[in-house]
């Protein structure tokens, strides 16, 4: 089957242009719950949603939806609620998007005590409230029970908290199953939550790098229920080489993409004992170590390069009309890896090398930044540094020349490469210092 087929057999042609399911044929919709299980068999498992098979096919992030769908995507993963999430989980209805609803618990490593007995009733009782409100949606998939609350944390008595939110949550809940999602996994970590929270459902991992040994892992932990891929996507940025002063080198998007589809393929995709499907990190954008290392798109909205991956992924098919891509960034004819020092002023030569260069709708851009200095953990809120004006003159073009800025200290120059025609782009960036 190609694309034009699966669209066709899959979707319908709105007024706009955007492929939308069948699902949306006609405004109106039941709010019923629909009841969401798991169904084990000879050591397999599988999620039904609504009596039918349902793999999860979903990224973490809310806005882009359409988009999503036209690729084959089918859920999305919210990390907590607000006064926004009724419209969400409408909209996301609308579309035939399931979502997995988190629910914010607090973290030790934000200061939060659960030896504090009284605290962690009060939050108990506030997240019953929440889980009330949103129950009988129809959009709701399941219940994620805090996220990497085992980040930097030494009580275990958190394990504890999150077993009493799922076991409320199965008593006012019939419908939907419950998880929690830690920042990756050993042995005791698996133990603990045997031990202290085997009311979950299953168990969801946020992993990047390491995603390719966790089928392996997750069975030699012992783990044997269900699990899903809570977050994965490029390699983090505590796993990637580092320069010799300690700026983390991050992947092209071209590189990404390939991890994209390699870790699905061979990690998530062939695990279909245990593994549930999983969310693709992060379906918007954000600032984490740089602006471009974790986010699916560009500040403005454009689509980067990783998500002709997930197109993939999702389909079984790549888009007809790709994204540029990159074959190589080089600053003085120096890669990222061999530790640019620059003098301040000093007259420099920036070039990418793509295979689409020549191809007239391609925009080429250039910036330069001050390295982030508001490193956080956990994906909280980071400030993006400042941008470096005044050294670039000239622009589209696959070759920069600029001087280095004067102040001493460490910088990035990114490069972006867009096809105007579909607005998809690729990046990539290399760190320097100068002395």
């Amino acid at each position: 089957m190609n694309r034009k087929e699966w669209i066709k057999k899959t979707s319908i042609l709105t007024a706009g242009g955007m492929f939308i399911p069948p699902i949306l044929k006609g405004n109106s919709f039941s709010k019923e719950p629909i009841k969401v299980e798991i169904r084990e068999q000879d050591d397999s498992f599988q999620l039904y949603r609504g009596g039918k098979p349902y793999y999860i096919k979903g990224a973490g992030g809310e806005n882009h939806l359409e988009l999503l769908v036209s690729i084959g995507g089918n859920s999305i993963r919210r990390w907590g609620t607000n006064e926004n999430t009724m419209s969400l989980l409408n909209r996301a209805h609308e579309l035939g998007i399931s979502v997995c609803l988190g629910l914010n618990m607090r973290r030790e490593r934000h200061g939060f005590d659960y030896d504090d007995e009284h605290a962690v009733m009060q939050q108990l009782e506030q997240i019953c409230g929440e889980v009330e409100k949103y129950k009988n949606h129809p959009a709701v998939l399941m219940w994620g029970i805090g996220n990497e609350l085992d980040l930097r944390y030494s009580n275990t008595k958190v394990w504890h908290a999150v077993n009493d939110v799922s076991k409320m949550i199965h008593d006012v809940d019939p419908f939907h199953l419950t998880t929690t999602m830690t920042a990756g996994i050993d042995k005791k970590r698996v133990d603990l939550i045997k031990e202290k929270c085997s009311d979950l459902d299953l168990l969801s991992i946020n992993t990047y790098g390491s995603l390719p040994s966790l089928p392996a892992n997750l069975r030699a932990y012992g783990w044997d229920k269900a699990y899903i891929v809570a977050e994965w996507g490029p390699t983090g940025h505590w796993e990637v080489p580092r320069t010799d002063w300690d700026a983390a080198i991050e992947e092209t998007s071209t590189e990404k993409r390939k991890l994209y589809f390699s870790r699905y393929q061979e990690s998530i995709k062939k695990d279909t004992e245990k593994c549930l499907g999983s969310y693709v990190f992060l379906w918007g954008q954000k600032q984490e170590r740089t602006h471009t290392w974790y986010g699916m798109f560009m500040e403005n909205g454009d689509p980067i390069e990783v998500i002709d991956a997930m197109e993939y992924n999702w389909t079984g098919m790549w888009p007809e009309n790709r994204s540029p891509s990159i074959d190589s960034l080089t600053l003085n004819g120096k890669k990222a890896i061999e530790n640019l020092s620059l003098q301040p002023n000093e007259y420099c030569q920036a070039e990418v090398i793509s295979s689409i260069i020549d191809d007239s709708n391609i925009q080429i851009n250039w910036e330069i930044f001050h390295e982030s200095s508001d490193h956080q953990e956990g994906g909280d809120r980071e400030q993006k540094p400042d941008r470096v004006d005044g050294l670039i003159s000239v622009e589209n073009t696959q070759k920069l020349r600029f001087n280095a800025p004067e102040q001493k200290g460490p910088y990035r120059i990114f490069v972006y490469i867009k096809n105007e025609n579909i607005n998809r782009v690729a990046t990539a960036n290399i760190p320097f210092f100068v002395e």
